[in-house]
C-alpha cells in the first residue's frame, strides 16, 4: 500500500512560481509511475504531467515550457515545478501513484487507472 502526501500549494499572483511535493511512504517514486492531476471546480480531472519509473515524461500542451516533473529518489518524493502561473492553472493538484511500466505511464491519461492517491493541494492563481 502506498501513501501519498502533497505540500506546496497556495496563492499566487499571475506569472508567479510554486513547486508542488508529493511524498511516497514507500520506494514508490523509483519503481512506480507517478502522475500529477488537477481539478478545477466543474471540470473534469486533468493530466498535467507523469513521470515513469525510466523517467519517461508526459505533460500536458497547457503547461508545457511553464511546468517541470522531478523526483528525488532519496526523499521518494516526486516534484511538479511551475512556472508562469496564469488564472487558468487554478485547480486542487493530486499525485498519483500506479504500477504502469515505461511508455504505458506517459500513455495513459484517465485517472482511474491510477490505483494511490494524495490528499490533494491547492493552488490558487490570481490576476
Amino acid at each position: 500500500h502506498v501513501q501519498l502526501v502533497e505540500s506546496g500549494g497556495g496563492s499566487v499572483q499571475t506569472g508567479g512560481s510554486l513547486t508542488l511535493s508529493c511524498e511516497a511512504s514507500v520506494y514508490a517514486v523509483s519503481t512506480y509511475c507517478m502522475g500529477w492531476y488537477r481539478q478545477a471546480p466543474g471540470d473534469d480531472c486533468e493530466l498535467v504531467s507523469s513521470i515513469s519509473s525510466d523517467s519517461s515524461t508526459y505533460y500536458a500542451d497547457s503547461v508545457k515550457g511553464r511546468f517541470t516533473i522531478s523526483e528525488d529518489y532519496a526523499k521518494n518524493t516526486v516534484y511538479l515545478h511551475m512556472n508562469s502561473l496564469q488564472p487558468e492553472d487554478t485547480a486542487m493538484y493530486y499525485c498519483g501513484a500506479e504500477g504502469f511500466i515505461g511508455s504505458m505511464c506517459v500513455a495513459t491519461m484517465n485517472p482511474d487507472e491510477y490505483t494511490y492517491w494524495g490528499q490533494g493541494t491547492q493552488v490558487t492563481v490570481s490576476t
